[in-house]
């Protein structure tokens, strides 16, 4: 089964986390929420998150996937924090699927992930990045390789049901699709 590693980090998007923890765990996909430290996470709009563990306590286990939320300051956060980063080039050596939203593709970039590349993020972000080097869409949601990224808070549905398809296939996201009821989708 696969395993999916979300960083929680202190002024996190709860929308993205949440929509992704939920939805991967409603599609049979183990998914560990881990914060940068052993505090309660207190998200970008005030909801406290408790993680499942601490990433030091995540960096000893294997993953097939991590996913960063959004959000200010959480990204900035993720970005200025040295295990995230190790663990991104790491994960990314080992052929492991990196995946950001909102903000959090700039993260990515800081990690040197997006050189070559394309991907996506909340406007104003890897878009006004000096990154020569990586193609910017407009998309909700972009899949480069074993990269994954997404636009925003009103993506995080379409972001989780696209990870779920790369992980357990077609027909389980569209079984976890089914049951969201999502209007002009069934």
């Amino acid at each position: 089964m696969a395993r999916v590693l979300i960083p929680l980090a202190q002024g996190c998007e709860e929308v993205e986390a949440v929509t992704l923890i939920d939805l991967l765990r409603r599609a049979g996909i183990e998914t560990v929420s881990a914060g940068l430290d052993d505090q309660p996470v207190t998200a970008s709009r005030g909801v406290r998150l408790v993680a499942d563990t601490t990433l030091d306590a995540a960096l000893h286990q294997e993953f097939d996937m991590i996913v960063l939320p959004g959000g200010m300051p959480g990204m900035t956060h993720l970005k200025n924090d040295p295990r995230i980063i190790a663990l991104l080039k790491k994960m990314a050596a080992a052929g492991k699927y990196t995946c950001a939203i909102c903000a959090a593709p700039a993260v990515l970039a800081e990690a040197g992930l997006l050189a070559g590349k394309t991907a996506t993020s909340y406007p104003g972000f890897i878009d006004k990045m000096n990154l020569p080097d990586t193609r910017y869409s407009n998309d909700a949601v972009v899949k480069d390789g074993k990269l994954i990224t997404s636009r925003g808070p009103g993506t995080a549905m379409d972001f989780a049901l696209k990870l779920i398809e790369v992980l357990a296939g077609k027909a389980k996201r569209d079984e976890v699709e089914a049951g969201l009821q999502r209007p002009g989708k069934y």
